[in-house]
């Protein structure tokens, strides 16, 4: 394979990971349009358009958790399958040297980060043989809050307020309707679903995951599976999940459904969830030269049109703004559904820092500090660093530990996504302080909110896990959990599970045989 074919495989990664298909555009600006104007979720919705746009722009990652990149490449016989392997790694390897990619392999046993994105089972490659003389490349990039999403179900089985789902399609129809509703925040809505109906339990999710390679706005050519795609959509956006699980009306703007021959004693549904950021390209290769002959997905010859009407997100004259470090009066003075513009000093924590901080004290003073649950994208600026994307985790992998911090250390905000445990929600009433939902995926808006970038400690973590000292200007998050005790992740979830206990009841459809 000639190196023609490493800059093609560079450009795809690249594009992947900066610019959104068309196709998923589309679907995100018809969810702009469903939703009620000067909501929680519409304000979401506008910072995801921006920060679309931004990425575009400036190509940079869409989301600072670029994923797990996984290739499907299909190739002549005779195609060398092992350079073309290698030199996909060492395409990888330029990406996220270039800060187009996170380092986000990590060692399963050390937990040491390779910081190249290399190492065994990282990136995934498929190879496929075909007839066809030239070379395909498609490339998924799925971060891993919306992997954390993903579900298998084995039929029949007894599902929370849907009942029992049986072996039949609206069996299927109940799977799915629960992996959705159980995703919550914590997958950034609206996302996507890709399903497999049968097979084995690894064969399913793999093919669950095939199915999100499929454009949003396709039409499955089996009538059945057809049918069930169009059930789910005309149902899942009345469970008022809505984006980042702010309560809305729309949860998922896809869902794509194939089907396996299984094992008579088993039945597997298995999905995979993935998030409004999107990121799905390919391309089609020379295979002689490695050049590309045309994209997938997207005409680069089309224009692509901006998302957002406005530069920034409009300001409606409520927001609370706060500088670091914060009194717990200034704390206690806050409810749920505020919007706070958090200026000042800011230190990020994740998995590595927060199991670090029940041992041993902290590199810095965590009195009336801010934690940011964020592992960004960096690059060096000189003798220092700036941030290329810096947008919030998952929280809840942190609620094992965040109520002990808070208490110990003083701290009096956590910024993330998604929400946090009880735990947590009482840690955060005895001591004054509050839980700050960012959007997340908004890698590109967040970054432009931090000004510099003022030190870093426990580096031997590696670049997403160490504690980077951020000053933030701005920075627009809102109270989704109180010094009061009250959770608005924990009202959206149970007012979508009443929503959902209604959908056990609709007529079924048409079953397996």
């Amino acid at each position: 394979m000639p190196s023609g074919f490493f800059d093609s495989v560079l450009s795809l990664i690249i594009r992947t990971s900066t610019d959104l298909p068309p196709d998923v555009r589309a679907a995100m600006k018809a969810a702009m349009g469903g939703e009620t104007p000067g909501t929680r979720s519409a304000q979401a919705l506008t910072i995801i358009a921006r920060n679309i746009d931004q990425a575009a722009e400036g190509e940079g990652a869409i989301c600072q958790d670029t994923g797990m990149p996984t290739f499907e490449i299909h190739a002549p016989v005779g195609a060398n399958q092992i350079v073309m392997a290698k030199e996909i790694r060492e395409a990888v390897a330029e990406a996220t040297k270039r800060g187009k990619l996170r380092s986000n392999s990590v060692d399963s046993i050390t937990g040491d980060n390779t910081g190249d994105n290399l190492g065994p089972g990282t990136p995934i490659i498929h190879f496929h043989q075909w007839e066809r003389d030239d070379v395909e490349v498609k490339l998924i990039l799925k971060g891993g809050g919306c992997e954390n999403m993903n579900a298998q179900y084995s039929l029949p089985t007894e599902l929370p307020h849907l009942g029992r789902a049986d072996r039949t399609l609206d069996g299927v129809r109940k799977c799915i309707l629960h992996a959705v509703w159980n995703a919550q925040g914590r997958g950034c809505a609206p996302g996507a679903v890709g399903v497999c109906i049968g097979g084995d339990r690894t064969s399913g999710y793999a093919h669950a995951k095939d199915q999100l390679f499929r454009t949003l706005d396709d039409v499955n050519p089996d009538p059945r599976l057809a049918a069930l795609e169009a059930s789910i959509m005309g149902e899942v956006n009345k469970l008022g999940v809505g984006t980042m699980g702010f309560g809305g009306r729309v949860s998922l703007i896809g869902c794509k459904v194939g089907a396996m021959n299984r094992l008579p004693a088993s039945f597997f549904v298995s999905v995979a969830y993935d998030c409004w950021a999107f990121r799905r390209l390919g391309v089609v290769l020379d295979a002689k030269t490695g050049a590309i002959r045309q994209w997938l997905y997207r005409d680069p010859a089309t224009p692509v049109a901006a998302m957002a009407d406005q530069a920034g997100v409009p300001r409606t004259g409520r927001e609370v703004s706060l500088t670091t470090p914060v009194s717990e009066e200034q704390i206690r003075s806050l409810t749920v559904g505020d919007v706070v513009l958090l200026s000042g000093r800011v230190f990020t924590g994740r998995d590595a820092v927060h199991a670090h901080l029940m041992k041993h004290d902290p590199p810095v003073d965590l009195r009336g500090a801010v934690i940011y649950h964020c592992g960004p994208v960096m690059a060096k600026d000189g003798d220092g660093w700036k941030v290329t994307a810096a947008g919030p985790t998952t929280s809840i992998r942190e609620e094992p530990y965040q109520a002990d911090i808070i208490g110990r250390y003083g701290v009096r905000a956590v910024i993330g996504k998604g929400g946090m445990g009880g735990k947590t929600l009482a840690a955060l009433k005895e001591h004054g302080a509050v839980y700050l939902n960012a959007v997340g995926g908004a890698a590109q808006f967040y970054a432009r909110a931090i000004t510099s970038v003022d030190g870093v400690s426990l580096t031997e973590f590696g670049t997403p896990e160490a504690m980077w000292h951020l000053t933030a200007k701005d920075f627009p998050a809102i109270v989704t959990m109180d010094a009061h005790g009250n959770s608005l992740h924990k009202d959206v979830e149970q007012a979508s599970a009443k929503e959902l206990a209604e959908m056990a009841s609709l007529p079924p459809l048409v079953t397996t045989a």
